[in-house]
């Protein structure tokens, strides 16, 4: 492969910190565009593609886009780097975890009437550039009997079919030339992702790409789950181990003992129901205070599991700066989670860097797709273009 060309290439909107486009570069994707509108993701994603040496393709290529809201996103006017390969090639995917609080469950639900609604919009990207396959990620309430007229007119919007309008009459529309060929929730803890957070995805192959293929949906990697503990422990021991041998040396091993015990145990408790995994981790709204760990059934579970839900800890460097360790670390209801804790219970790889304030970046890593998901299903995706790319050349 050339330093020009790419398997399969993508576009990925409402990219966030990251999760998604990690988890389809694992699966083999190239990203000719990163669209997002705030600020501090952005920040990540340009320091990552800057920094990781796998990411050197995307940073020749990728046009990673200056916060941008995605409905201002045109792709004729905004590609510089990859306009080129794009108009020569196609797009292999458009992929897009279009914002969740209009079907949130811990929101008001207000679906389609909601200005954060982005479906639409993502529907007129694949209209425009007529993607080999789409991917839609959203959270569970999406599925929720109450939004299944929007679900009807999504799929008649891409594969054509009937759909009920808001005044309950009937209409039909012709389709983008699109097959949905599943809609479906994956739970990120089937995948090795120590937390509760189930994910409804959209997949469509376009019809001249399907043809006669079948697409399968991803099968679970993990039997039993990664449990908190085993996520956890070694970043854990990094954080108290620097107080072994101090003034807080008797404390910090009693924490750190503490903590393991609770979190090994809570996980032998569970085992065979669902074993001791997180809560699922929330990113919260710019319109709130600083970072936690959700509503108050999450800080109980995460108590549960020797973990502080009330706030967000400093790094170690910035523990030791600041001489937060009382807050930090030797809390009575245990340690609360660093931000790259946090994100290893989303799926991050350890290399990843986030940007911004630590409230900043926590908000990135809990608002974001866990990776581990976004790669299953990016190469459930990938075999059928790989099919139909050896299909097409034997016809040919």
């Amino acid at each position: 492969m050339t330093s020009t060309e790419a398997d399969f290439t993508s576009i990925e909107i409402c990219a966030g910190a990251g999760g998604q486009a990690i988890g389809l570069h694992q699966a083999g994707f190239r990203h000719l565009a990163l669209v997002e509108i705030d600020t501090h993701a952005v920040g990540t994603l340009r320091a990552n593609i800057d920094a990781q040496p796998e990411w050197s393709w995307e940073k020749e290529h990728c046009d990673l886009l200056p916060p941008t809201d995605v409905k201002h996103f045109e792709p004729d006017r905004d590609l510089d780097k990859s306009g080129e390969l794009l108009r020569r090639d196609g797009l292999d995917l458009l992929a897009g975890g279009v914002p969740c609080p209009p079907f949130s469950h811990a929101g008001k639900q207000l679906g389609k009437d909601d200005d954060r609604d982005l479906f639409p919009r993502m529907l007129q990207l694949v209209e425009q550039l007529q993607p080999r396959a789409v991917m839609i990620e959203n959270v569970r309430g999406i599925m929720d009997p109450k939004f299944s007229d929007y679900r009807d007119w999504i799929v008649a919007r891409l594969q054509g079919g009937d759909y009920r309008e808001e005044d309950g009459r009937q209409a039909h529309d012709r389709g983008l030339g699109y097959t949905v060929c599943k809609w479906g929730v994956l739970e990120a803890s089937d995948f090795g992702v120590p937390q509760l957070r189930p994910r409804a995805i959209l997949v469509a192959i376009r019809d001249d790409v399907l043809k006669d293929l079948k697409y399968e949906w991803p099968s679970p990697t993990h039997e039993d789950p990664v449990s908190v503990a085993a996520a956890l422990e070694e970043t854990m021991h990094e954080r108290y181990e620097r107080y072994f041998d101090g003034a807080y040396g008797e404390l910090a091993r009693k924490k750190y003992g503490t903590w393991l015990d609770k979190a090994t145990c809570r996980d032998a408790e569970l085992r065979g129901k669902g074993g001791g995994i997180a809560p699922t981790l929330v990113g919260g709204s710019k319109k709130h205070g600083g970072a936690d760990l959700g509503p108050s059934r999450a800080k109980a579970s995460w108590k549960q599991l020797g973990v502080s839900g009330l706030g967000v800890a400093n790094d170690i460097a910035t523990c030791e700066k600041k001489e937060s360790e009382g807050r930090d670390l030797f809390g009575p209801d245990g340690p609360m989670l660093t931000v790259e804790q946090a994100a290893i219970i989303q799926g991050f790889p350890r290399s990843w860097q986030f940007t911004g304030g630590k409230t900043a970046q926590y908000r990135q890593v809990g608002n974001a797709f866990p990776p581990p998901v976004a790669a299953a299903v990016g190469k459930s995706i990938i075999e059928v273009l790989k099919a139909a790319r050896e299909r097409d050349q034997e016809q040919a």
